[in-house]
């Protein structure tokens, strides 16, 4: 039997970071692993956002399959914005109680995709036990009740703790939502993480730790040394729950990543300005990635709204769909591609794709049907503000296709391969327990 297996999500973990932490020794348990295993960098989603990253995570599939396009996005069907939680501003704009309910039950019981299949969903198909702590990407096969009277139940994974709202477990752990800023989320995921793990509850856990990214958002992505050591010291506890180093890695194989990079800014920008005065366009924006909806009056196609963008300097890279093409555009210039039986059928100019793995990251953003018109990334050090005209101008953000926001650190210990990038966590994880990884979770470029 292979050994159980322990994931770890770092959210905005950079690379530099956890390098520089293991270097200087304030990050000694990621040191360790990092001595027993194997590092590497991958590549993450686009938008390099956390809702669409995590669904990438849980299911080995990029947007087109999961369709989770973005933080925020305009629900065709129902004719309506749907906000993730760009800011409290932004979901107090958009409708608290509306965007409560977004973020924490529909996009998994109705946004996620129903032909992607999530981690836990494939573990517990084969008789597994799969579990989960703070992980918002959570859909499973069992059914959960909530702690809060009036909550609909979810269906998660068998072991299931999230935020305190639904925990499958009596365990102890303190109240989640006491203060963001003094780290008791992470506090609650670590504890509920030891009593998984002094009880060998599970074969596979999925524990995700938020707090990095908020710090680094606030001051920036080469500053959060310290919530960085305090992630460190949570997974040491994990580690002594086991026994200590040697018992640990007895027991498990260990992957340790974040879901996307992060970037200083300097400015927020408005995108809806230059697209002032336009009939039936709708622009949802935030961090460092935007969408464009033409709504039914909107009499200008979407080349004719990519025009309108250039020359602004916060618009780094537009792209839409032409006929069977991609277009990327840049400034008047483009660069056409699609897939092909040799990898990508491209014409124009390369250089305005030259990010990690951008023809594949951005062909599929623009194949998930929730998606924009447009989509937009946003040049280094800048942001387009969100519903509520929030930024996190002299912090840290991310979205964009650029490779400070796009590579992620993974660390390793105990499996047979890096993945390269975070949509092979999931078919990496099924393969190490002999299981076939879903037929959607292949790159473009080799199953064409």
């Amino acid at each position: 039997m292979p050994k159980k297996l322990l994931l770890v999500v770092i959210d905005g973990l950079t690379p530099a970071m956890l390098e520089a932490g293991i270097e200087r020794g304030s990050a000694p348990t990621l040191g360790l692993l990092a001595e027993h295993g194997s590092y590497g960098r991958a590549v993450s989603a686009f938008p390099s956002l956390t809702p669409v990253c995590l669904s990438s995570i849980a299911t080995g599939a990029h947007p087109d399959v999961h369709e989770i396009p973005h933080l925020v996005w305009y629900h065709r069907g129902e004719r309506r914005l749907v906000e993730y939680g760009s800011s409290f501003g932004a979901i107090v704009a958009a409708g608290f109680g509306r965007s409560l309910r977004d973020s924490v039950l529909e996009m998994n019981r109705a946004h996620l995709g129903e032909g992607a299949v999530t981690l836990f969903e494939s573990l517990e198909d084969a008789g597994l036990v799969p579990a989960a702590v703070n992980f918002t990407c959570y859909r499973g096969r069992t059914r959960h009740l909530a702690s809060v009277p009036g909550v609909p139940a979810v269906n998660g994974p068998r072991r299931f703790f999230y935020y305190n709202l639904f925990e499958s477990d009596f365990t102890g752990a303190p109240l989640a939502v006491r203060s963001r800023a003094r780290g008791t989320i992470d506090a609650y995921a670590a504890a509920a993480a030891r009593w998984l793990v002094t009880r060998d509850g599970f074969d596979a856990l999925v524990l995700y730790l938020s707090d990095y990214d908020y710090a680094s958002h606030a001051s920036g992505p080469d500053t959060a040394h310290a919530v960085l050591s305090r992630c460190d010291a949570h997974l040491r506890g994990v580690v002594d729950a086991a026994g200590g180093i040697d018992e640990f890695l007895e027991r498990y194989a260990v992957l340790v990543c974040s879901d996307h990079g992060q970037t200083h800014v300097e400015r927020g920008v408005r995108l809806e300005e230059p697209l002032a005065g336009v009939d039936g366009v709708l622009v949802t924006a935030s961090n460092r990635a935007a969408m464009v909806y033409r709504l039914p009056n909107c009499r200008l196609d979407p080349r004719e709204l990519a025009a309108r963008l250039d020359g602004q300097a916060a618009a780094e890279v537009v792209l839409f769909r032409e006929g069977g093409d991609a277009v990327a555009r840049r400034e008047g210039e483009e660069l056409r591609f699609a897939p092909a039986a040799d990898g990508w059928a491209t014409a124009g100019d390369a250089s305005i794709l030259d990010h990690p793995d951008a023809l594949e990251r951005t062909w599929r953003a623009l194949r998930n049907p929730n998606a924009g018109d447009l989509l937009v990334s946003a040049a280094p050090g800048l942001e387009f503000c969100d519903l509520a005209g929030r930024s996190h101008a002299g912090g840290g953000s991310h979205g964009s296709l650029v490779a400070a926001d796009s590579e992620v650190p993974v660390l390793a210990v105990g499996l047979e391969r890096l993945p390269r990038s975070i949509a092979e966590i999931a078919p990496l994880a099924l393969e190490h327990f002999g299981l076939e990884p879903p037929a959607y979770a292949r790159p473009l470029s080799r199953a064409a």
